[in-house]
């Protein structure tokens, strides 16, 4: 698995979790196809643990960088999207540009045709507010 896939893998593990899963093993293994000391697999591990123990903190930021949206209306995908790009971002690990495009072309592949630049725009005004 190479990061891109390490990082879809964690989202389509957010999006188990916020729908009341667990994103254990059997998630893992059975719906994702993923093997124990996989590649990249701690790099997964590390977001999925880390969206999950702060999405409260993470919920406020993206909130506060909504326009005319709630967390309550985004649908669950773009949400986890969102989560795991908000946590990446704060991290500080990678430029700002290279989250924003990584969560956009997640959009592009799982969620709707506007859904990108939704997600653009709002990961576009946090990382400019983180900046300042």
């Amino acid at each position: 698995m190479d990061r891109k896939m390490a990082r879809a893998c964690a989202m389509k593990l957010i999006y188990e979790w916020e729908m009341g899963g667990s994103g254990g093993e059997e998630t893992r293994v059975q719906l994702l196809e993923l093997q124990p000391g996989e590649r990249e697999s701690d790099y997964m591990e590390r977001m999925f643990s880390g969206v999950t123990a702060e999405w409260e903190k993470l919920d406020a930021s993206i909130a506060s960088h909504l326009r005319g949206w709630t967390i309550a209306r985004l649908s669950r995908v773009d949400l986890a999207i969102l989560r795991l790009a908000a946590y990446e971002l704060s991290l500080g690990e990678l430029p700002p540009g290279i989250v924003i495009n990584e969560a956009v072309e997640l959009a592009n592949l799982y969620s709707t045709d506007k859904a990108g630049s939704f997600i653009n725009g709002v990961l576009g005004s946090m990382a400019r507010a983180e900046a300042e």
